[in-house]
Protein backbone atom coordinates (compact mmCIF):
# COMPACT_ATOMS: atom_id res chain seq x y z
CA UNK A 1 0.00 0.00 0.00
CA UNK A 2 2.79 2.40 1.00
CA UNK A 3 4.68 1.51 -2.15
CA UNK A 4 1.69 2.47 -4.32
CA UNK A 5 1.30 5.81 -2.52
CA UNK A 6 4.96 6.76 -2.98
CA UNK A 7 4.79 5.72 -6.64
CA UNK A 8 1.85 8.07 -7.20
CA UNK A 9 3.67 10.94 -5.45
CA UNK A 10 6.80 10.44 -7.58
CA UNK A 11 4.76 10.33 -10.76
CA UNK A 12 2.99 13.57 -9.77
CA UNK A 13 6.32 15.23 -9.05
CA UNK A 14 7.52 14.31 -12.53
CA UNK A 15 4.37 15.56 -14.22
CA UNK A 16 4.09 18.93 -12.44
CA UNK A 17 7.32 20.48 -13.79
CA UNK A 18 6.25 19.57 -17.31
CA UNK A 19 2.85 21.18 -16.79
CA UNK A 20 4.45 24.32 -15.40
CA UNK A 21 6.51 24.72 -18.57
CA UNK A 22 3.51 24.35 -20.87
CA UNK A 23 2.09 27.62 -22.30
CA UNK A 24 -1.24 28.12 -23.99
CA UNK A 25 -0.96 28.54 -27.77
CA UNK A 26 -1.38 32.11 -29.04
CA UNK A 27 -4.72 32.64 -30.73
CA UNK A 28 -4.25 34.19 -34.18
CA UNK A 29 -6.91 36.75 -35.03
CA UNK A 30 -8.62 36.49 -38.40
CA UNK A 31 -7.87 39.78 -40.17
CA UNK A 32 -9.05 38.77 -43.65
CA UNK A 33 -12.21 40.90 -43.44
CA UNK A 34 -10.10 43.88 -42.36
CA UNK A 35 -7.73 43.34 -45.28
CA UNK A 36 -10.56 42.94 -47.79
CA UNK A 37 -12.39 46.08 -46.61
CA UNK A 38 -9.43 48.29 -45.73
CA UNK A 39 -10.93 51.72 -44.92
CA UNK A 40 -9.36 55.03 -45.89
CA UNK A 41 -11.61 57.13 -43.63
CA UNK A 42 -13.01 56.38 -40.18
CA UNK A 43 -15.96 57.95 -38.39
CA UNK A 44 -15.43 57.88 -34.61
CA UNK A 45 -18.95 57.67 -33.25
CA UNK A 46 -19.94 59.22 -29.90
CA UNK A 47 -19.19 56.57 -27.27
CA UNK A 48 -21.71 54.74 -25.12
CA UNK A 49 -20.94 55.61 -21.50
CA UNK A 50 -21.59 52.62 -19.23
CA UNK A 51 -20.10 54.41 -16.20
CA UNK A 52 -21.75 56.74 -13.67
CA UNK A 53 -19.16 59.47 -14.40
CA UNK A 54 -20.71 62.04 -16.75
CA UNK A 55 -17.24 63.35 -17.67
CA UNK A 56 -16.46 60.11 -19.47
CA UNK A 57 -18.40 61.00 -22.63
CA UNK A 58 -16.27 63.97 -23.68
CA UNK A 59 -13.26 63.09 -21.53
CA UNK A 60 -12.69 59.85 -23.39
CA UNK A 61 -14.14 60.64 -26.83
CA UNK A 62 -11.81 63.61 -27.32
CA UNK A 63 -8.73 61.36 -27.00
CA UNK A 64 -9.60 58.82 -29.70
CA UNK A 65 -9.02 60.71 -32.95
CA UNK A 66 -5.25 61.22 -32.66
CA UNK A 67 -4.06 57.58 -32.32
CA UNK A 68 -6.47 56.48 -35.06
CA UNK A 69 -5.18 59.21 -37.39
CA UNK A 70 -1.59 58.33 -36.52
CA UNK A 71 -2.33 54.72 -37.50
CA UNK A 72 -2.87 55.98 -41.06
CA UNK A 73 -6.53 56.91 -41.49
CA UNK A 74 -8.49 60.07 -42.21
CA UNK A 75 -10.60 60.73 -39.11
CA UNK A 76 -13.67 62.93 -39.36
CA UNK A 77 -13.30 65.95 -37.01
CA UNK A 78 -15.23 65.22 -33.83
CA UNK A 79 -16.68 68.74 -33.68
CA UNK A 80 -18.19 68.26 -37.15
CA UNK A 81 -19.52 64.83 -36.20
CA UNK A 82 -21.12 66.13 -33.01
CA UNK A 83 -22.70 69.11 -34.80
CA UNK A 84 -24.11 66.87 -37.52
CA UNK A 85 -25.70 64.55 -34.96
CA UNK A 86 -27.10 67.37 -32.82
CA UNK A 87 -28.71 69.00 -35.85
CA UNK A 88 -30.56 65.73 -36.37
CA UNK A 89 -31.61 65.34 -32.73
CA UNK A 90 -28.91 62.83 -31.75
CA UNK A 91 -27.29 63.84 -28.44
CA UNK A 92 -25.80 60.63 -27.01
CA UNK A 93 -23.82 57.57 -27.95
CA UNK A 94 -26.72 55.12 -27.62
CA UNK A 95 -28.75 56.89 -30.31
CA UNK A 96 -25.77 57.55 -32.57
CA UNK A 97 -24.66 53.92 -32.53
CA UNK A 98 -28.22 52.70 -33.14
CA UNK A 99 -28.19 54.25 -36.63
CA UNK A 100 -27.64 51.66 -39.35
CA UNK A 101 -24.16 51.48 -40.90
CA UNK A 102 -25.57 52.13 -44.36
CA UNK A 103 -27.30 55.32 -43.14
CA UNK A 104 -24.09 56.53 -41.50
CA UNK A 105 -22.24 55.93 -44.75
CA UNK A 106 -24.89 57.88 -46.63
CA UNK A 107 -24.68 60.85 -44.24
CA UNK A 108 -20.92 61.08 -43.71
CA UNK A 109 -19.45 59.20 -46.66
CA UNK A 110 -17.03 57.37 -44.35
CA UNK A 111 -15.64 53.93 -45.17
CA UNK A 112 -15.85 52.60 -41.61
CA UNK A 113 -17.05 53.63 -38.16
CA UNK A 114 -15.52 53.07 -34.75
CA UNK A 115 -18.04 51.98 -32.10
CA UNK A 116 -16.83 52.50 -28.51
CA UNK A 117 -18.23 51.59 -25.09
CA UNK A 118 -16.63 53.11 -22.01
CA UNK A 119 -16.70 50.43 -19.31
CA UNK A 120 -14.82 52.23 -16.51
CA UNK A 121 -13.81 55.85 -16.02
CA UNK A 122 -12.80 57.95 -13.04
CA UNK A 123 -10.90 57.70 -9.77
CA UNK A 124 -11.38 55.38 -6.82
CA UNK A 125 -10.47 56.86 -3.45
CA UNK A 126 -8.88 54.67 -0.83
CA UNK A 127 -7.41 55.52 2.56
CA UNK A 128 -3.79 55.85 1.44
CA UNK A 129 -4.01 56.28 -2.31
CA UNK A 130 -6.16 57.30 -5.26
CA UNK A 131 -6.44 55.06 -8.31
CA UNK A 132 -7.46 56.43 -11.72
CA UNK A 133 -8.91 53.83 -14.08
CA UNK A 134 -10.19 53.80 -17.65
CA UNK A 135 -11.48 50.78 -19.58
CA UNK A 136 -13.04 50.67 -23.03
CA UNK A 137 -14.20 48.29 -25.74
CA UNK A 138 -14.14 49.18 -29.44
CA UNK A 139 -15.03 47.67 -32.79
CA UNK A 140 -14.41 48.88 -36.33
CA UNK A 141 -17.30 48.30 -38.73
CA UNK A 142 -17.37 48.57 -42.52
CA UNK A 143 -20.28 50.91 -43.25
CA UNK A 144 -21.14 49.54 -46.68
CA UNK A 145 -21.58 45.95 -45.58
CA UNK A 146 -21.91 46.14 -41.78
CA UNK A 147 -18.97 43.72 -41.45
CA UNK A 148 -16.96 43.89 -38.21
CA UNK A 149 -13.35 44.45 -39.27
CA UNK A 150 -11.65 44.61 -35.89
CA UNK A 151 -12.46 44.40 -32.17
CA UNK A 152 -10.39 45.27 -29.12
CA UNK A 153 -10.56 46.18 -25.46
CA UNK A 154 -8.11 47.69 -23.03
CA UNK A 155 -7.80 48.92 -19.46
CA UNK A 156 -5.38 51.44 -17.97
CA UNK A 157 -4.83 51.97 -14.24
CA UNK A 158 -2.71 54.56 -12.49
CA UNK A 159 -2.30 54.65 -8.71
CA UNK A 160 -0.95 57.59 -6.75
CA UNK A 161 2.26 57.04 -4.79
CA UNK A 162 2.63 58.42 -1.30
CA UNK A 163 6.38 57.80 -1.43
CA UNK A 164 8.39 56.98 1.67
CA UNK A 165 6.98 59.76 3.83
CA UNK A 166 5.42 57.53 6.43
CA UNK A 167 1.75 57.15 7.29
CA UNK A 168 1.13 60.89 7.78
CA UNK A 169 2.77 61.72 4.46
CA UNK A 170 0.74 59.07 2.65
CA UNK A 171 -2.51 60.39 4.15
CA UNK A 172 -1.68 63.94 3.09
CA UNK A 173 -0.74 62.73 -0.37
CA UNK A 174 -4.07 60.90 -0.70
CA UNK A 175 -6.01 64.02 0.30
CA UNK A 176 -4.06 66.13 -2.19
CA UNK A 177 -4.77 63.59 -4.92
CA UNK A 178 -8.50 63.72 -4.22
CA UNK A 179 -8.56 67.51 -4.38
CA UNK A 180 -6.45 67.52 -7.55
CA UNK A 181 -8.76 65.07 -9.26
CA UNK A 182 -11.71 67.42 -8.70
CA UNK A 183 -9.73 70.23 -10.33
CA UNK A 184 -8.46 68.14 -13.25
CA UNK A 185 -9.85 64.95 -14.74
CA UNK A 186 -7.05 62.41 -14.32
CA UNK A 187 -9.03 59.75 -16.13
CA UNK A 188 -9.00 62.02 -19.19
CA UNK A 189 -5.21 62.14 -19.07
CA UNK A 190 -5.10 58.36 -18.64
CA UNK A 191 -7.40 57.92 -21.66
CA UNK A 192 -4.58 59.09 -23.94
CA UNK A 193 -2.40 56.21 -22.71
CA UNK A 194 -5.21 53.69 -23.01
CA UNK A 195 -5.96 54.65 -26.61
CA UNK A 196 -2.33 54.34 -27.58
CA UNK A 197 -2.46 50.77 -26.26
CA UNK A 198 -5.83 50.04 -27.85
CA UNK A 199 -5.50 51.49 -31.36
CA UNK A 200 -1.80 51.75 -32.22
CA UNK A 201 -0.79 48.97 -34.67
CA UNK A 202 1.25 46.24 -33.02
CA UNK A 203 3.64 43.53 -34.20
CA UNK A 204 0.94 40.86 -33.83
CA UNK A 205 -1.74 41.23 -36.56
CA UNK A 206 -5.10 42.22 -35.10
CA UNK A 207 -3.64 43.60 -31.87
CA UNK A 208 -4.36 47.27 -32.43
CA UNK A 209 -5.54 48.61 -35.78
CA UNK A 210 -3.75 47.67 -38.98
CA UNK A 211 -1.68 50.40 -40.62
CA UNK A 212 -3.96 52.48 -42.82
CA UNK A 213 -3.40 53.95 -46.32
CA UNK A 214 -2.05 57.23 -44.93
CA UNK A 215 0.69 55.55 -42.90
CA UNK A 216 4.25 55.23 -44.27
CA UNK A 217 4.09 51.64 -42.99
CA UNK A 218 1.06 50.78 -45.12
CA UNK A 219 1.74 47.62 -47.16
CA UNK A 220 5.19 47.36 -45.62
CA UNK A 221 4.37 45.29 -42.55
CA UNK A 222 3.67 42.03 -44.34
CA UNK A 223 0.05 42.10 -43.20
CA UNK A 224 -1.90 44.24 -45.65
CA UNK A 225 -2.01 43.01 -49.24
Amino acid sequence: MKKNVWSAVLMGACILPLAACTTAPKVQKDISAYQNHMPRSILVLPPVNDTPDTRAYYGYWSTVARPVAEAGYYVFPLSVVETMFKENGITNGHDAQAISPQKLQEIFGADAALYIRIKEYGSKYQVLQTTAIVAAEAKLVDLKTGTILWEGKQQAVQASDGGNNGLAGMLISAIVDQVANHLQDRAHMLSHQLNQLLFTPKRDPGVGLLYGPRSPNFQQDGVVK
